[in-house]
């Protein structure tokens, strides 16, 4: 565990930074996967480090299109399995949803650990992907999908997702909901809803606001809902704090 003083300014970043080698070391994190969480973490300090009312109204508009969902899933990978498991067993008890290993580099034995892990941390069961389903328009290993999972919902919540599979469950008509801290990215662009804030902060808030959400105009709150108009928020935010 880190040695950091609880005092230290950058004590969560750097806490979390842990988070991620101590998944490589387990086997659940890939070592690419160190890229991606130095990427993310450097747009989180154009955001401030802090969860901003963009992130808060895609949270609320993800929040009514979950509810409303036949057969949400929850796709998790190596990343976020290191640094959210339990808010990820969380989300898929608050929904009633499955959790289904789907990742990009599959060293060997990583999908089977990556379950045993969230299994550890008492996800009641966890899908794995199957050359039974594929998805349409990927060449890569995330097209192998479980058919009651992936392959069969009607919206998928994808945290830290990769942007060739969020384009091909779009093109296959699903709704994806993901959580990216680059408003920049294919994932973010190609999103039905994109969440700009830190994994590790908005699932929390994402599981509260559906255990709350009592709004009778769902389906109005999702059909007015403007990615496009949050991602220009997120970039203009970014444009300010870059311009001090």
């Amino acid at each position: 565990m880190s040695d950091v003083p609880k005092t230290h300014p950058r004590y969560l970043s750097l806490t979390l930074r842990d988070t991620i080698v101590a998944g490589v070391e387990q086997g659940i994190t890939s070592i690419h996967g160190l890229i991606a969480h130095g990427r993310g973490e450097a747009f989180d300090y154009l955001i401030g480090e802090t969860t901003q009312p963009f992130a808060i109204q895609a949270i609320h508009a993800a929040a009514a299109m979950l509810r409303l969902a036949e057969h949400p899933v929850i796709s998790v990978n190596g990343n976020v399995a290191a640094l959210a498991p339990e808010a990820l067993i969380q989300l898929g008890q608050v929904l009633n949803a499955p959790l289904e290993v789907n990742i990009f580099h599959t060293e060997t034995g990583r999908e089977q650990r990556i379950r045993e892990h969230l299994l550890k941390h008492s996800a009641p069961d966890v899908l794995m992907p199957t050359t039974d389903a594929q998805l349409s328009y990927i060449d890569s290993n995330r097209k192998f999908v479980h058919p009651e999972g992936i392959f069969k919902a009607d919206v998928v919540f994808v945290p830290l997702e990769d942007g060739d599979r969020c384009e091909a469950l779009r093109k296959m008509g699903k709704a994806v909901v993901t959580v990216d801290l680059n408003p920049m990215s294919r994932t973010a662009q190609q999103a039905s809803i994109t969440i700009v804030d830190n994994v590790v902060r908005a699932l929390p808030l994402l599981c509260k606001e559906i255990r709350n959400f009592s709004d009778p105009t769902a389906e109005d709150t999702v059909a007015r809902y403007s990615n496009k108009a949050v991602l220009k928020q997120a970039l203009e935010h970014i444009s300010r704090c870059g311009n001090g």
